[in-house]
């Protein structure tokens, strides 16, 4: 078997992700678990950070926001592997610049877009709460797509953030959950462009053999007529 398709490093099926909600669910109390669109975001975060962050920093995060360590027992040893295949997915497409389906839910009919991705919103803001490294980045290219992102949250929660909220009140909430998924997707690779930049390996240069003495010249096609 291949390493692209091993099981390990292959994306979570339905009822993969239906069993990783039932063990996030059954975190004991008093821990406080982040839900399975949270924990989406959350990962995105936690990979947008300029520096890696070594996963036993993060896990802890998920099966409690506030990050206390729970009970290690078989079913806390699966969710984690579930979570880390989640994490391996993430960070390929996102290093690729590629397309990812975040994990967000159309809500009733009367749910507006931007409350349906806003838990997934809300677990990224938990790891620029635990990982500020990103925040602190120095780049108005930073801006417009943290905007994109934390427009779907309380204004409340924003208010020490006078730049970000004036640059939120020039953009137009999304029309559909279509475009507020797009956003989304959108607004993690630009940030992922300024904190984690894609390695560009200088071209090759050419180098001009010399023509063996007799050699005939080398022939041209012929014209098109």
């Amino acid at each position: 078997m291949s390493p692209r398709n091993a099981p390990e490093l292959s994306p979570l099926d339905e009822r993969e992700l239906e069993e990783l909600e039932a063990l996030l669910d059954a975190v004991p109390a008093p821990l406080e678990p982040l839900d399975v669109s949270m924990t989406d975001g959350f990962l995105v975060g936690v990979l947008l950070q300029p520096q890696t962050v070594p996963p036993a920093q993060w896990l802890r995060h998920i099966t409690d926001a506030d990050g206390r360590e729970p009970p290690n027992t078989p079913s806390l040893q699966r969710l984690h592997a579930l979570v880390r295949r989640r994490h391996a997915e993430l960070e390929r497409t996102i290093a690729q610049r590629q397309w990812f389906d975040p994990w967000v839910w159309e809500l009733d009919e009367d749910a507006s877009p931007s409350e349906a991705v806003m838990p997934w919103v809300a677990g990224f803001a938990t790891a620029m709460e635990f990982f500020p490294a990103l925040m602190r980045m120095d780049g108005p290219a930073l801006l417009e797509p943290l905007a994109q992102l934390f427009m779907h949250l309380d204004p409340e929660d924003l208010e020490d953030a006078g730049e970000l909220l004036a640059e939120i009140e020039t953009l137009e909430p999304p029309a559909d959950m279509a475009e507020a998924v797009e956003m989304l997707v959108r607004a993690s690779l630009l940030l992922a462009d300024v904190s984690r930049p894609r390695k560009v390996n200088p071209p090759a240069r050419k180098t001009h053999r010399p023509r063996p003495a007799g050699a005939a010249p080398a022939r041209r096609p012929p014209p098109r007529r």
